[in-house]
């Protein structure tokens, strides 16, 4: 079995968006705070990534208000959820191949 690059989407090359997707998919949603704790990221680098994801219809994100305060929940789209499984299946295949 030979895996083709092409079976890997560029989305998720760098380490943070492929945490952000790992976060998203295993919960229903997350906030900005939250992943931004998590991930121990500063805002900016968080923002730019999921922005990106936000660009390749990825994600969805829910601005509301708590209070005064704004709240910006992040959710894994349906496209993002099968666009990310279907890397790490390349995942596993690169791996499967290397083992033989």
């Amino acid at each position: 079995m030979n895996v083709s690059l092409e079976e890997f989407d560029k989305a998720f090359e760098n380490r943070i968006r492929l945490q952000i997707m790992s976060v998203l998919v295993a919960n229903d949603r997350y906030d900005f705070n939250s992943l931004k704790e998590l991930l121990n990221v500063t805002d900016g680098n968080l923002a730019s990534h999921l922005k990106a994801l936000e660009k390749e219809d990825y994600i969805s994100v829910n601005k509301t208000f708590l209070g005064r305060k704004p709240n910006t929940q992040y959710a894994a789209s349906d496209n993002g959820r099968h666009a990310f499984k279907k890397h790490l299946q390349a995942l596993e295949n690169l791996i499967k191949q290397q083992r033989k």
